[in-house]
């Protein structure tokens, strides 16, 4: 089973959502710690491919979005995690892909780090 590790803000928010949604996004997260797909998530647009994914659900308050990366070995890193609040369109916000673009970039650079630190560690 992979771990799980958050980046920046994305688990204060993801913590903030209404408990049904909190409980389906938690779901969808540990069946990708194991390897599979929940029904809800897909690949984002502008990523290249399935290396990010994003599981959107809705309430009566709204809907609410948590983007995760699958791309490293060990570890699924939680991204972003947010209620989209415009009522048009389905596109997720520049700013918002921006964000999670440059939360992509810290994933990868953490990565790199926690890979040189088990090298070191003499167990890898």
């Amino acid at each position: 089973m992979k771990e799980l590790d958050w980046i920046a803000s994305s688990r204060r928010d993801l913590l903030e959502f209404p408990m049904t949604v909190k409980k389906e996004m938690g779901h969808a997260l540990y069946i990708a710690q194991e390897g599979g797909k929940h029904k809800n998530a897909k690949p984002l647009k502008g990523f290249g491919g399935a290396k990010v994914l994003e599981v959107v659900l809705d309430d009566g308050n709204g809907t609410y979005r948590t983007m995760y990366t699958i791309q490293f070995e060990e570890v699924i890193y939680v991204l972003h995690a947010f209620q989209k609040k415009s009522k048009t369109g389905i596109k997720t916000p520049k700013q918002e892909m921006d964000l999670i673009e440059q939360r992509l970039k810290w994933a990868q650079e953490k990565y790199k780090e926690r890979s040189k630190a088990k090298k070191g560690d003499g167990n890898g």
